[in-house]
């Protein structure tokens, strides 16, 4: 499927939500397999950090002056995807 990617290093891609809940939406997303917040290991610590810090660093590029991080963890939290992800979302 095709995706408008916004940013992308060796760890951590982004693009577009392709169905957005906000004017701006963002997914983030590890390049390493992770299933969900829910079986991070410590190991994932620094990984974890930079997915946040790529939000933060785009959150800025848009000169956005107040947006939300959002993980859904698991089914019953909402998450559809079993692939860490982090929601970047601003109106």
């Amino acid at each position: 499927m095709p995706t408008d990617i916004v940013f992308e290093n060796d760890e951590v891609v982004a693009f577009k939500d392709i169905n957005p809940k906000a004017r701006v939406h963002l997914l983030f997303v590890t390049k390493k397999h992770i299933d969900s917040v829910a079986v991070l290991e410590d190991s994932d610590e620094e990984l974890i950090g930079k997915l946040i810090s790529a939000a933060r660093d785009a959150a800025k590029k848009e000169n956005l002056p107040g947006y939300k991080l959002v993980f859904n963890v698991g089914r019953a939290g909402g998450q559809i995807i079993d692939h860490i992800h982090l929601h970047l979302l601003a109106d």
